[in-house]
């Protein structure tokens, strides 16, 4: 009876270790998924990512919200299925998953895809993600500005509709001044639009007007605010001289303009595109962007991310870009 208790022993401890084993080696494992520490830029190498806008939520997180260039290229029509990313110390990144894809927009376009660069913003508890998404097969006059919320920053996104009355544009982006007005823009093609939204965050209240004073406007605007100062930043037309789009920036002394062109605030990266967001973060400015470091292709792109320095006059000086990829071949998934 002793040998055989001993032996039963024995294999219930063998069992229980291999189990813990395993346990721990999947934790391990989710770890490793859902926490990435590059070596530089692009911050993000298990997919391909572009149009980063980034915020900083109560929580003391930093979020990162892009868009998805799905592999293998075809263009920008494939984009789809935004994922969220988040930081505490700017070096470790967590996959927050997926929140939102192409099929869960009853009103959009039926071959899905053309999910193009998001904005979120928080406002009354809630969280609000703005999407650009075609309502019809023609997607370039159908373009629709989405809105889905949530109680969380990263999951649980529920679509609500789209902001009616509006252009078919692209690229949203909303900015909450220190009073806790809503303010919406969108723009493409050398437009670009702002107005009020109403504490609703899905309608404007009132008309939309143009952006006065921005010079060589092409798309993603994004606005921040710093020391009383409004600063608006986009994309400009760099690429019809056969070179890559710049980043330029203008300011005025409210969110609506009129603007004063400032000038360029980063060169062009291997990307024939760029889209980038500006926010501080534990008392440092950072400016985000993306390039095509990892695949050395335009429509298979990645997120990046580098320190923003102001003169002791308010203007930007020219971003440093920075990569910490040396040639090395990277593998990227393909989903």
């Amino acid at each position: 009876m002793r040998f055989n208790y001993l032996k039963l022993i024995t294999k219930s401890t063998l069992f229980a270790s291999v189990l813990y084993g395993l346990l721990m080696g999947a934790s391990c494992s989710a770890q490793k998924k859902n926490t990435t520490k590059p070596n530089g830029n692009p911050i993000v190498r298990d997919i391909y990512t572009a149009d980063p806008s980034a915020h900083v939520w109560a929580d003391g997180r930093l979020y990162v919200y892009p868009s998805h260039d799905v592999s293998p290229a075809r263009g920008c029509d494939l984009m789809d299925k935004y994922h969220v990313y988040s930081t505490t110390d700017m070096v470790h990144w967590r996959d927050e998953g997926q929140i939102l894809e192409s099929s869960q927009v009853s009103w959009g376009r039926k071959e899905g895809g053309f999910m193009w660069a998001p904005d979120c913003a928080y406002k009354n508890g809630t969280y609000y993600f703005y999407f650009p998404h075609p309502s019809g097969t023609e997607w370039n006059s159908t373009w629709k500005i989405g809105v889905a919320a949530s109680k969380y920053p990263a999951k649980d996104f529920k679509v609500q509709g789209y902001i009616e009355g509006l252009e078919s544009l692209i690229d949203p982006c909303v900015f909450i001044d220190d009073d806790g007005q809503a303010y919406f823009y969108y723009g493409g093609g050398g437009k670009c639009m702002g107005g009020k939204l109403k504490d609703n965050m899905m309608n404007v209240d009132g008309q939309m007007q143009k952006m006065e004073g921005l010079e060589d406007f092409h798309e993603a605007t994004w606005v921040h605010k710093r020391n009383g100062v409004y600063y608006l930043s986009y994309s400009d037309n760099h690429d019809a001289d056969g070179k890559h789009n710049q980043m330029r920036y203008a300011t005025s002394s409210g969110p609506l303009g009129p603007w004063k062109y400032q000038g360029i605030y980063m060169d062009p990266t291997d990307s024939y595109t760029n889209h980038g967001s500006i926010v501080e973060y534990k008392g440092q400015w950072y400016a985000f962007y993306h390039n095509s470091e990892l695949s050395h292709q335009d429509w298979l792109r990645s997120i990046c991310v580098d320190k923003l320095f102001y003169n002791e006059d308010g203007t930007i000086r020219k971003v440093v870009q920075t990569t910490g990829v040396t040639g090395e071949k990277k593998e990227v998934s393909k989903n």
